[in-house]
């Protein structure tokens, strides 16, 4: 597997406490901020849960 680029494009700030731990958990804290994760099940997993947040590129 490889790798993804996930960029946050929306606030946090009237989210719930579990999508927000989930976006830290992505390692996300600016809107516009891109990192890059392996692309596993987890971070599949944790991509669903805040899918109206974040955009995600495969590579």
């Amino acid at each position: 597997m490889g790798t993804l680029k996930i960029k946050l494009v929306k606030s946090t700030i009237k989210v719930l406490e579990k999508q927000k731990a989930t976006v830290a958990a992505l390692g996300l804290h600016k809107i516009g901020q891109v990192v890059e994760q392996q692309d596993n099940v987890q971070t599949r997993g944790m991509i669903n849960r805040v899918a109206h947040l974040v955009c995600v590129v495969e590579n």
